[in-house]
């Protein structure tokens, strides 16, 4: 079976995240940027504080900055020479966990620290907190940075201490976005994801539970609402828009999980907005009520309604005020000599689509850091170049009746072919011009996933109507190759 529709409009896809002006979506930098040809000017520097060889100091301790301290240590430039300051009390970890196997039942085998610290996630070495010793990383957990004065290349913490750095990188991320008090937003029993602590206080949750509220329909309800279908809970999900995970899925392949979680047990309620949380006697959460009057009894309630890159206290660093975000460029250098951004809080040129983004996921973390790294201890200048790439792994506990994996890949922009019935697997085509420009594929082999990408950044010419007409998953995607070698002999 194959569908077509227009794509969603703008706002809704992932573009979200991008300038919506065509005079904004030009690639842009203030003259203080320095162009990849330009003689470098950031040089390390030693420094004469507490930790005499530092000269490197990277602030955030999520994915990024696990996967930099990587880099740094792969061209020997880590040990005694680079400090990690982050507010967490663990090491760095791959974050996507927390929504995933963290949250199985606990009788289905939920992952645990140590065993998902970066950079396993990519298939690397699991980076516990002995590794930075052995590497000679200086590691200040919970102590989170509240002030930089540029000029002198300092950074004070929450406790007192004054950093001296040579090269600075920013890997502070994003946090939660949060309901106001003043409707309940921060409830006994109202939670947020986004470390462990978040994590461990919602479990502790669930142990008692029978009615969740999951409040919005992206990628943390989808995810949070199949571990709560896990722990055969009463789970509602509640958002605003008309369909599943807006911003990418269109209305048909919505339909499809929102039909296999109400299969699983989840309910929808869909076109809501959120009035307050209300309380009972011991202050603890009884109810969400909607703005339409009706109210969904609840013991538990999970706010996943987006983040805000955590910028403070580098308000002073080259803040871009459309995608939110620090203005870098193509190397990750922001406006300020010595100072880069990566990850989640970096506002960056999309190369292959000519626009400044910000991508909150972990793949980008992961390679921005990379390049990052690399740009600065080597005399490569060549431009990061990132192909958008989104995932979700969802109902993979033991005795789930099915688990789903899904991938994305481009950009999704123009008209879609949808082909296959979801069962046992689905994939959506975005066609723009008569160019292949987007794919997603739910259920593939591991073969049929790693061609998402090539097709992806080729961007072949491709007959939409032949695709049209494919009888399966199998077949359409061998017509997209079919479309990718056939450009590649031109």
């Amino acid at each position: 079976m194959a569908t077509i529709s227009n794509s969603l409009p703008m706002k809704h896809r992932i573009s979200l995240w991008c300038p919506q002006h065509a005079s904004l979506n030009r690639i842009r930098f203030p003259s203080s940027f320095g162009s990849p040809a330009s003689t470098r000017r950031y040089s390390v520097v030693s420094c004469a504080f507490a930790n005499e060889n530092r000269e490197f100091v990277i602030v955030g301790g999520g994915n990024a900055a696990g996967y930099a301290a990587r880099t740094f240590v792969e061209h020997g430039m880590a040990d005694g020479k680079l400090c990690i300051v982050t507010k967490e009390a663990f090491a760095p970890y791959e974050r996507p966990a927390l929504t995933k196997a963290y949250l199985f039942p606990l009788d289905k085998k939920p992952a645990r620290l140590p065993g998902f610290h970066t950079c396993v996630g990519s298939g690397g070495e699991r980076q516990t907190p002995d590794w930075y010793k052995e590497k000679g990383i200086e590691m200040l957990y919970e102590d989170p940075v509240t002030g930089i004065d540029i000029e002198k290349q300092t950074l004070t913490t929450s406790s007192g201490k004054l950093l001296k750095y040579g090269s600075l990188i920013i890997a502070t991320g994003c946090t939660a976005s949060r309901l106001p008090d003043k409707i309940g937003g921060n409830l006994p029993g109202v939670h947020y994801i986004r470390d462990v602590a978040d994590a461990d206080s919602l479990i502790s949750s669930l142990g008692k539970a029978r009615k969740v509220v999951v409040v919005g329909g992206g990628y943390i309800g989808m995810e949070v609402a199949a571990a709560t279908a896990g722990w055969k809970l009463d789970t509602t999900i509640v958002f605003p828009e008309d369909h599943l995970l807006q911003r990418l899925f269109t209305p048909s392949l919505a339909r499809r999980y929102e039909e296999f979680y109400e299969e699983n047990g989840v309910k929808f309620v869909k076109g809501a907005s959120i009035k307050n949380i209300e309380a009972g006697s011991d202050g603890h959460v009884t109810a969400v009520k909607l703005e339409n009057g009706s109210t969904l009894e609840a013991d538990t309630v999970v706010i996943g309604i987006g983040a805000k890159p955590a910028v403070s206290p580098f308000e002073s660093v080259s803040i871009n005020t459309t995608v939110g975000g620090i203005q870098v460029d193509g190397q990750f250098r922001t406006s300020v000599p010595g100072v880069f951004a990566i990850g989640d809080v970096a506002a960056f040129p999309l190369k292959m689509y000519n626009r400044i983004a910000r991508v909150e996921h972990v793949d980008h973390a992961r390679r921005s850091a990379q390049h990052c790294v690399n740009a600065l201890l080597t005399a490569k200048t060549h431009l990061y170049d990132y192909l958008p790439y989104f995932y979700s792994r969802v109902f993979e506990y033991e005795g789930s009746p099915r688990k789903i994996w899904w991938q994305f890949f481009g950009d999704n922009v123009g008209e879609t072919v949808e082909i296959g019935n979801f069962d046992p697997k689905i994939a959506t085509f975005w066609i723009d011009s008569g160019k292949l420009k987007g794919v997603l594929l739910e259920s593939g082999s591991p073969e049929e996933f790693q061609l998402l990408p090539k097709l992806a950044r080729s961007q072949p010419h491709i007959d939409i109507a032949k695709l049209q007409k494919a009888s399966s998953v199998e077949e359409a995607l061998e017509l997209a190759h079919a479309s990718l070698q056939a450009g590649a002999e031109v």
